[in-house]
Parts: structure tokens; C-alpha cells; sequence
């Protein structure tokens, strides 16, 4: 499909279209693959024979893949246009799994998880920049949506992942998953909107690797900010519910659960919001939830009052990504692949780096004081709110 081919119309176009379809398929499937490979974790342990830290380092090796990936893939863009990108990030992604579950040494582990985190990273930025592009096309946003997509994805994936590997085995579980997953890549692949590639922006991007504009760091900042939150409460909620709260493990589950929830839920809901107040008022009303999530967290004192918290704290987070993606990639006289390149590595950097360190600062105060204190951060996302409003540019 052509991109010059289609004019715009004055008004918002249909609610959904095939692009859109194609492009929330993508996030489906990338999200997909994550919530598969969790529960994978701890039998790829076993099987290369590696302790809590080498297994940390081999998560380190993941997140490294995905930030050197990062970059790459916003100056392919440039040069490709984001349908050809995602398409072929998506396809070499496919069979990652099965590598993961068939290396039989360290080495070739570290490999395999590099690969696997740096597709992802890469299919990741494309997809995110081909969103924006459908939403120009579109005059209509839905940057939640896809990021709601990608929740209900990684749902998928890590519910049925468990469940498999103890029903039908590892091997069997992965060559499942690669199915299911080259049938989202080939449903998608004629959907995909094929945007056309920008070479003046890659002649840009050879001159200066880095955009000199503060735009997209300062958006990048507030990605970060709100996905250090996002990132402590996967990897530190549980333990907190059990050990300073004394909840079961049961009730220690509901942590996570909650906020995943609430966050799919309101990423569905958020482009309807978003359109109707405008990016930067969904923004500050997101913020404004997520400090007081984090603070009932932090004060709470017994764990219904913590998992409301969680909840709360899910509904606060939800659209404050999409709108910075959606920002980044809508920056004046800059290409959508470049700005969002820039805001991904800086947002998954959060999720990937901060909680290793939340680990050793929560030794010191313990976990109630981190919930607590984070949501500062969001205080910070709350005073940059105004860049949020680049994000409305893709309606006009």
C-alpha cells in the first residue's frame, strides 16, 4: 500500500482500519514472546547450570541487546521506512525461543539472549514509530491501544507459559510458541501500513548520531521516569507484599496481577481519553494517580490496602508511555524513527537497569520507603508534563 496514495481527510478516519489491525498484531505478538520466555526462566538456569548472579548477568546481557539494538533500528528506519523494519526484526524474533531452549553451554546462552533481547528491542522502536505513523494517517490516536496489546500479549504469553512447559514439555512448549508466533507475523504482514522511508533524515541521523535537540531527552526522562516504577513493581512487588507486609503467596500475586490489569484495561480505554482532554491533561491526570498508587503502596498497612494501591498505581502509569512515544515520535523536524529511538532506549533502561539498584538501596530502607520514594519521579514526569502536547501532532 502506498503512502502518497492516500489523502487526508479533514476529519478523523474510521475507528479501525487494516493498518490498525496490523500494527496492534504487532505488539500482540512481540508481547507474546516476552511473557513466554518468563516463566522459560528458570528451567534456561538449570539446564546452562547458572547461579541467582550469572543468571542476573545473563538478564543484564538481555537488556544490553536490547540498547544497542535500539538505536540501530531508529537509523534503519530512516532508511527502510518502520513497516519494513518491524516486519523483519518480527521474523528473525520468530525462532529466538527455540534457540533459547536448545543452547547447551554459557556462551551460547549469552548469545541467544542477546539476540533475543536486542529483536526485541529493535522490533520494538519500529513498531512504536509505524504506530505514530498510523495515527497521522488515521488523524486519530492509538498509541494505548498498541501498548494495551502488547499487555494482553505478555498476559498470554506468561499465563499459558507455565502451564505448557508443566503439560507438554519445554521443547514442545517453544516450538509451539514460535507457531503461534509466525502465524501473528503472517496475519500482520499485509496489513502493516507501509510508510515510506525518509533518506534526508538518514543523511541527517550520518551527520550527527545523536539529536542535538533536548526535545527527545527530556521525553526520554519522563519515559524513564515512569517506567522505573513500572520495572520495580514487576520485579520488587511480590517481595514486598511477603516480606514487610506478611501476605501470603497467593495474596503476594495479587500485586502484580493488579496493576497489570488496571494498566490493560485503561491503555484501552486511553486513546478515547486522550483524543477527547488532549495528551497533556491525560498526562497530568495519569501522574497525579500514579504518585498517590505509589504512596498507598508505600504507607500501606496491610495488603488489601497495598494491592488497591498496585491497582491504583497501574491506572496512574498506563497511558503515560504511549503519550511519550506518541510525543517522540511527533518532535518538530525530526524523524519519528530518530526521537523514538532516543525515548525507548532511555524508558527500557528503566525496566532493565533500576532494579538491580532498587535491590541495594531496599537493603538499606526496605521496600516501603522505595514505593514511597519513587514516585517522586513521577512528581518530575508531572513538572515536564507540557511536552506531552507534541503528542497531539499527529492529528493535525
Amino acid at each position: 500500500m502506498d503512502t502518497q496514495a492516500s489523502t487526508r481527510p479533514s476529519g478523523p478516519r474510521a475507528f479501525i482500519t487494516r493498518e490498525r489491525v496490523g500494527v496492534a498484531l504487532l505488539f500482540l505478538m512481540n508481547g507474546f514472546m516476552v511473557g513466554a520466555w518468563a516463566p522459560k526462566i528458570p528451567e534456561f538456569a538449570s539446564r546452562l547450570g547458572v547461579s541467582e548472579s550469572q543468571l542476573g548477568l545473563m538478564i543484564l546481557t538481555f537488556g544490553l541487546g536490547s540498547i544497542v539494538m535500539m538505536p540501530v533500528a531508529g537509523s534503519q528506519i530512516a532508511r527502510f521506512g518502520s513497516s519494513q523494519v518491524s516486519k523483519f526484526a518480527a521474523v528473525l524474533l520468530t525462532p529466538t525461543l527455540l534457540l533459547l531452549t536448545f543452547v547447551g553451554s554459557v556462551w551460547t546462552g549469552a548469545v541467544a539472549i542477546f539476540l533475543f533481547g536486542g529483536l526485541l528491542g529493535a522490533m520494538d522502536v519500529a513498531m512504536n514509530a509505524n504506530a505514530v505513523s498510523v495515527e497521522k494517517q488515521m488523524r486519530r490516536s492509538i498509541m494505548s491501544s498498541c501498548h494495551a496489546f502488547w499487555s494482553l500479549g505478555g498476559l498470554i504469553g506468561s499465563s499459558t507459559g507455565g502451564f505448557l512447559i508443566d503439560h507438554i514439555g519445554v521443547s514442545t512448549h517453544a516450538i509451539l510458541v514460535t507457531i503461534v508466533a509466525a502465524v501473528m507475523v503472517a496475519a500482520c504482514w499485509g496489513l502493516v501500513f507501509h510508510d515510506a522511508p525518509h533518506p534526508d533524515d538518514e543523511a541527517h541521523a550520518a551527520g550527527r548520531r545523536l539529536p542535538r535537540s533536548a526535545l527527545p531527552w527530556l521525553i526520554g526522562i519522563m519515559a524513564l521516569f515512569c517506567m522505573i516504577p513500572e520495572g520495580a513493581i514487576l520485579d520488587w512487588g511480590a517481595l514486598y507484599m511477603r516480606n514487610e507486609l506478611a501476605a501470603s503467596v497467593t495474596l503476594s500475586g495479587f500485586a502484580f496481577a493488579a496493576f497489570s490489569l488496571t494498566m490493560a484495561t485503561m491503555r484501552f480505554a486511553g486513546d478515547l481519553i486522550r483524543d477527547r482532554f488532549g495528551a497533556v491533561n491525560t498526562l497530568r491526570a495519569c501522574a497525579v494517580i500514579a504518585i498517590l498508587g505509589l504512596l498507598l503502596i508505600g504507607f500501606a498497612e496491610n495488603a488489601p490496602m497495598a494491592i488497591a494501591g498496585f491497582a491504583l498505581a497501574g491506572i496512574g502509569i498506563s497511558n503515560i508511555v504511549p503519550i511519550c512515544f506518541s510525543a517522540a515520535g511527533n518532535l518538530p523536524g525530526m524523524a519519528a524513527g530518530v526521537g523514538l529511538s532516543v525515548v525507548t532506549t532511555m524508558g527500557y533502561s528503566g525496566i532493565l537497569v533500576a532494579p538491580s539498584g532498587i535491590g541495594f538501596i531496599a537493603e538499606h530502607t526496605g521496600l516501603a520507603a522505595v514505593f514511597a520514594g519513587i514516585s517522586v519521579l513521577i512528581v518530575v514526569v508531572l513538572f515536564l508534563s507540557s511536552l506531552a502536547r507534541h503528542a497531539d501532532n499527529a492529528h493535525h
